[in-house]
């Protein structure tokens, strides 16, 4: 049976991780293999593939058969077109230049297209970020609001509580000590007495003794 190129499995569970063989076709799967060229991890986004380049395109050039998923990873990296190329060449079809030009021309616009294809999911990540972001603000504010609205009922209800039982203490009081109407009695308005003016009592004249008159010096002579 011809060689293949194949993938060889390792890693765990759920988390595979390939190596890129080269392996007599009639060995099992995962057995021996003649040689290793590359390896390719399909869980990382996008998939990881480090491939020996000119190994691979040797042993093509050589009549290794790949497997499908093989073949899919060496048309990827360029290495079937390359080897169509350079069949091209040995048939005369072209020149190694000319081949070498082509295969440099196709190189650049598939690293534009891989580079558009990053540019791509890293906007969708980015996107999906900012979506599970957002979303998880709203289911946030969400609670918040939730939250809210329950102390908000809560303390309602102890107001409410609060009001009741009030109410009822003062209705237990006023039947513990009901209070008798008190009888209206009209009492006749007191007539307002004028300020009395005060009277002045009339001021006593005082009379001052009239003194008499010294006697006119004469009368002293005459005694003398």
């Amino acid at each position: 049976m011809p060689t293949k190129i194949r993938l060889s499995r390792h890693g765990k569970t759920h988390r595979a991780f390939y190596h890129i063989v080269v392996a007599d076709g009639r060995a099992p799967r995962d057995g021996r293999f003649i040689e290793k060229i590359g390896t390719y991890n399909p869980i990382s986004n996008p998939a990881e593939i480090e491939l020996n380049f000119d190994k691979a395109l040797d042993w093509v050039m050589k009549g290794a058969q790949p497997t499908d998923t093989a073949r899919a990873i060496l048309s990827h990296k360029g290495v079937m077109h390359k080897s169509h190329l350079l069949k091209g060449v040995l048939k005369g079809a072209l020149t190694e230049v000319e081949a070498e030009a082509k295969f440099q021309k196709w190189l650049e616009e598939k690293e534009a297209k891989i580079a558009a294809s990053r540019s791509g999911i890293d906007e969708k990540i980015r996107a999906e970020k900012k979506a599970l972001l957002d979303a998880e603000i709203k289911v946030n504010e969400d609670r918040a609001a939730e939250i809210a609205k329950v102390k908000a009922a809560k303390i309602d209800a102890q107001v409410k509580a609060a009001q009741e039982a009030a109410a009822e203490k003062a209705a237990k009081e006023a039947a513990e000590n009901p209070v008798a109407e008190e009888e209206v009695v009209e009492t006749p308005a007191e007539e307002v007495e004028a300020p009395k003016e005060e009277t002045k009592a009339p001021e006593a004249k005082v009379e001052t003794p009239k003194v008499e008159a010294e006697a006119p010096k004469e009368e002293e002579k005459t005694k003398e």
